[in-house]
């Protein structure tokens, strides 16, 4: 969340970041909540004051042997203020955190402004491959392989979900083993394997809710949420923390699966692989100086593309303008892969610094050595990357003219040597 005091005195700053956002929070009704609870505060403060006089002032009566009775009455009838007042700032001290919980973060200046049209390519790795035969989509060789099987998958839990088989569950783990060790061997993350069940104290730290709730799995007899990504869980190991400062940066690295209702998804394109409610996903996190933190998201998004680098898939990197960016971040780098079966551009990861947003709101930080003041971390994650549209691309890229499926070199060691999957 927003520093409350940063929005008292920029509220032009944070009036132009709604704007740039398309959000429409209402700003000025949000300023007349705070002055009126601060008003509030004051008065309590003033009323308080008046008390600890009269206090001290009774104390002084009675050492002089001398009537209280009036300092009573007037005690009395400061009480019953305070008593009123406190449970009127209560209702709006909750109503004040409420609505602080819906002011998304103020987009960095360094990335486009407007509809999500706008956004950026700033870079673009690899070539498409051209085929001497027409290449058939993700599903025709799923199927035809029999390593996929999107009819079970129905049976079993609805629409959208997805059953892995043989070789093709092989090879979806194989991509995350790969995934792991790359992050934790070379990029120098620690492992984590988190809870996919969280509460909401850990959904509201990261920004998921209050916003996004409607997108969410939630067991209400239980109070717990199936995890949207690992960042959840990750992010929140942290929450109400003091961290060391030579501590810091703090890498780690997570498999797990990911679960979302897809609420948004009317009219976009559902077949297949494409966009299901449950997927794997490999995420990093980091906990940083904020200082640092500009620098430790162009590492983040670079950890990102090797893994797509060392897969040989073509991609492209998109610098996401303020229409399109998320609610908790401050800035963020798409990165899309290509699949010549469906001709499309495909998003595998979401690379965002959210400054010292989540740290707010999960009391995130870390002890200054220099000053000795309590500082928050910057945050920042990315996907490292995600599945099932990279198997979208792997199979589409790698297909033959007689519809086996190369695997890639890199993964050949967790296949066990095998070369390709074919009929």
């Amino acid at each position: 969340m927003l520093d409350p005091k940063f929005i008292r005195e920029n509220p032009d700053i944070v009036r132009q970041a709604l704007k740039d956002r398309n959000d429409k929070f209402d700003l000025d009704k949000f300023i007349a909540l705070d002055e009126e609870r601060r008003k509030l505060m004051r008065q309590i403060e003033g009323l308080s004051a008046s008390q600890n006089i009269i206090d001290s002032e009774m104390k002084n009566l009675l050492k002089e042997k001398k009537d209280i009775k009036a300092k009573i009455e007037e005690g009395k009838a400061i009480k019953k203020q305070l008593n009123e007042l406190d449970g009127d700032f209560s209702k709006l001290d909750d109503e004040f955190t409420e609505q602080l919980q819906w002011i998304p973060n103020i987009p960095h200046v360094s990335i486009p402004r407007g509809h999500p049209s706008n956004n950026k390519v700033v870079k673009e790795w690899g070539s498409k491959r051209k085929f001497d035969f027409t290449p058939l989509d993700h599903i025709a060789l799923a199927e035809k392989l029999d390593i996929v099987d999107f009819k079970r998958a129905a049976k079993i839990s609805g629409s959208n979900f997805v059953l892995f088989k043989g070789l093709g569950a092989r090879m979806e783990r194989a991509l995350i083993n790969f995934m792991l060790d790359l992050h934790t061997q070379k990029h120098g993350y620690k492992e984590i394997f988190p809870p996919m069940l969280v509460n909401e104290n850990s959904m509201h730290s990261t920004g998921q809710l209050p916003k996004l709730r409607e997108d969410m799995y939630e067991l209400q007899k239980d109070e717990l949420f199936l995890i949207p990504t690992a960042e959840v869980p990750v992010t929140n190991i942290h929450r109400s923390e003091v961290l060391r400062e030579e501590d810091l940066p703090i890498y780690y690295t997570a498999y797990t699966a990911c679960f979302r209702r897809e609420a948004g998804s009317y009219g976009k394109d559902t077949k297949g692989l494409m966009r299901v409610h449950q997927f794997d996903k490999v995420e990093m996190v980091k906990f940083v100086k904020p200082e640092n933190s500009y620098d430790e998201l162009e590492k983040l998004l670079n950890n990102a593309c090797a893994v797509l680098e060392l897969l040989n898939i073509p991609y492209r990197v998109l610098m996401l303008a303020t229409g399109d960016l998320s609610f908790a971040a401050a800035k963020c780098y798409d990165i899309e892969i290509y699949a010549p079966g469906i001709d499309k551009w495909l998003e595998v990861s979401s690379c965002s610094n959210f400054e010292d947003f989540q740290a707010r709101r999960g009391d995130i930080r870390y002890k200054d050595k220099e000053t000795g003041k309590l500082k928050f971390v910057h945050t920042l994650n990315g996907s490292g990357v995600a599945l099932a549209r990279l198997v979208v691309s792997i199979f589409e890229n790698y297909q033959q003219a007689d519809g086996a499926i190369m695997i890639p070199e890199v993964l050949r060691p967790y296949m066990g040597g095998l070369e390709k999957i074919s009929l």
